[in-house]
C-alpha cells in the first residue's frame, strides 16, 4: 500500500479531484502485483508531464485528470533569472525581507516587483511587497488580513473638540465599534449594510460563516489596528475625496483594520489549497503558491478577496458612520483605500495581477493615506503613478522590530511617557 503523503511526496497534489484517484489507482495495481519501484518512477514522470502517461493502462485516468486541471504540469521551475524589481529605502530592510522579494521573482509566474521603504519580513512575499504575475494569483502575496485599508473622514466639527469634547469623542469610539481578538457585535447590535445582502456562499469552503463575519461587521479588531481622532493640516488648498478644502486644519477621524476574521479564514484556506496544488515548490517557497486565474480555485479565490474587499469598506464605512452619529456630525469627506489586496491592471503593455501587500495603490492622481507609528503624523497623499513601483507606496511607518519584541524590550511606563 502507497499513503497519500507518500503520493504527495512523489508530486501528487492533495487534492480532493486527484488524490482518491491515484490512490485507488496505484493501490489495486500494487496489489495485483505490480512493481512498486516502477510505479513510483511512472508517478513521478508524470507528475513532470502528465501526457506521456496518457496511454498507460494503469495510470492514463489519471494522467488524463492530471493534464486537464494541470496542462503546464507539475514540476516547479523557476525563472532562469528573477523578474525585474527596484527597492526604494535601502537604509532598514531586513536582509531576509529582500531575500523573500528576490524568492518571488523567481517564481515562473513573475512578472515584476518593488519593495517598499517601509518593507520588513513577512509570509511568503514580504510586508511592502509589490509583484505583478501573469495568470495568477497568491494568496498569501495578497496576505491574511485581505483588504486591510485606511478610511479618513473631515468632520464638520471644530478641531477644539479634541480638547472641549475629549470625553465625548472616547465614548464614541468605545461605544460605536469593537476591539481585540475576536472582537464583535452582539446579535440585537449587529451593524446593517448592503455588503451582507450579497452571494456569502463563495467563502463556504474557508471555515469561517456569514453570521460571523455580520456580528464582526463595523468591528476593529487587534494587532496594528485602530480608529482615532486627530487633527487634519493642510498646507495648501486642495481637492479632498472630491471636496474643495481651503488650507487650514480640521477635525478628522482615521481608521485602519480589514476583513476581520473571515478575512484570515479565506485567506488561510486558499493558500492550503495552493499549497497542495503545488506539491513540487521548493519548502522555502511554499508560501509563494499560485493559483491559476483560468481553475476553479483561481476563480473562487478571486470571487472571494473582492467580496473581503467589498467587507472590509463596509466594515469602515459602518465605523465611521456611527462614530459621528453618536456626536451628532456629519461627513464634510472622505478619503480611503485598500493595502492588502491584488488587482488587474496593465503595466509593460500586458494585463497582469499586482499583488500590493502593506503597499498604497498610487496611480497618477489617486489619493491614499499612509498612516504614521503611534504618536507620529500619518499623511494623505497623491499618487504620482511611478511605473517603477507598479505604481505603488509605502503603506505605513515600516518598524524597527516587530511587535512581540516591542513587549519584550519596552514597558507600559516608557510607552506612556512617549505618548504624552
Amino acid at each position: 500500500m502507497i499513503t497519500s503523503k507518500e503520493l504527495n511526496a512523489l508530486g501528487i497534489p492533495n487534492d480532493k479531484r486527484v488524490m482518491p484517484l491515484a490512490m485507488r489507482l496505484v493501490n489495486v495495481a500494487l496489489s495485483q502485483g505490480a512493481d512498486s519501484a516502477v510505479m513510483r518512477s511512472k508517478l513521478e514522470s508524470m507528475c513532470k508531464s502528465p501526457a506521456c502517461m496518457a496511454e498507460d493502462p494503469v495510470l492514463g485516468e489519471l494522467a488524463a485528470a492530471l493534464n486537464s486541471l494541470f496542462p503546464n504540469g507539475l514540476a516547479y521551475s523557476a525563472r532562469d533569472e528573477p523578474a525585474p524589481w527596484k527597492q526604494w529605502g535601502n537604509v532598514s530592510v531586513e536582509e531576509e525581507a529582500i531575500q523573500q522579494m528576490v524568492n518571488a521573482c523567481s517564481l515562473p509566474v513573475a512578472v515584476r516587483g518593488a519593495l517598499m521603504p517601509d518593507a520588513h519580513v513577512g509570509y511568503g512575499l514580504p510586508i511592502g511587497g509589490v509583484l505583478a504575475t501573469k495568470d495568477a494569483v497568491i494568496p498569501d502575496a495578497v496576505g491574511k488580513d485581505i483588504a486591510c485599508r485606511m478610511r479618513l473622514t473631515v468632520l464638520d466639527m471644530p478641531l477644539a473638540a479634541l480638547i472641549e469634547r475629549h470625553d465625548a469623542l472616547v465614548e464614541a469610539l468605545e461605544t460605536e465599534t469593537r476591539f481585540g481578538v475576536g472582537a464583535c457585535f452582539e446579535k440585537g447590535e449587529k451593524r446593517q449594510h448592503p455588503v451582507m445582502d450579497e452571494d456569502w456562499d463563495i467563502v463556504r469552503h474557508s471555515g469561517t460563516s456569514k453570521d460571523k463575519a455580520w456580528k464582526q461587521l463595523g468591528s476593529s479588531g487587534c494587532g496594528n489596528h485602530f480608529v482615532e481622532f486627530g487633527e487634519l493640516r493642510l498646507t495648501n488648498p486642495a481637492d479632498l475625496g472630491g471636496k474643495y478644502l481651503a488650507a487650514g486644519t480640521y477635525l478628522a477621524l482615521l481608521s485602519h483594520s480589514g476583513s476581520r476574521g473571515t478575512g484570515e479564514a479565506v485567506a488561510t484556506r486558499y493558500s492550503e489549497i495552493a499549497m497542495q496544488l503545488r506539491p513540487s515548490m521548493p519548502r522555502g517557497l511554499r508560501a509563494l503558491a499560485w493559483l491559476d486565474m483560468a481553475s476553479e480555485a483561481g476563480q473562487e479565490y478571486w470571487a472571494a478577496m473582492e467580496l473581503m474587499g467589498r467587507y472590509a469598506a463596509a466594515n469602515h464605512e459602518l465605523i465611521h458612520r456611527h462614530v459621528l452619529g453618536h456626536l451628532g456630525a456629519e461627513a464634510v469627506t472622505h478619503v480611503e483605500n485598500h493595502h492588502n489586496f491584488a488587482w488587474k491592471e496593465v503595466h509593460d503593455g500586458q494585463e497582469v495581477i499586482v499583488h500590493r501587500k502593506g503597499a498604497t495603490p498610487a496611480a497618477a492622481g489617486v489619493q491614499g493615506i499612509v498612516p504614521g507609528s503611534m504618536g507620529t503624523p500619518g499623511y494623505v497623499v497623491r499618487g504620482r503613478g511611478n511605473e517603477e513601483s507598479l505604481s505603488s507606496c509605502s503603506h505605513g511607518a515600516g518598524r524597527s522590530m516587530s511587535r512581540s519584541e516591542a513587549f519584550r524590550r519596552l514597558n507600559r511606563e516608557e510607552l506612556s511617557a512617549y505618548m504624552r
